[in-house]
């Protein structure tokens, strides 16, 4: 069993051992700035995606174009 003199020592140990509120409260408002960075960052990348999906139908929308104006006018379409 612990002492009372064991737990001073633990708390005025040179390496802290214990958490204070102060520094949970700067755990807390660092986590917090580190959230919304990541959601930031997610709508970002998913905006990106949703931007590609759409590039990507529009560019296989004119390949099809291509491909059949090729075959309409007698040239071979190659990728």
């Amino acid at each position: 069993m612990l002492t009372p003199e064991d737990i001073n020592n633990l708390i005025t140990a040179e390496r802290e051992v214990f958490a204070t509120k102060e520094d949970i409260g700067d755990v807390k408002e660092r986590l917090s700035a580190l959230t919304t960075s990541v959601d930031l960052y997610s709508s970002k990348a998913d905006n990106y995606h949703k931007e590609m999906s759409v590039l990507i139908h529009r560019v296989d929308r004119v390949e099809e174009w291509i491909r059949q104006v090729a075959d309409k006018v007698g040239i071979t379409y190659k990728q």
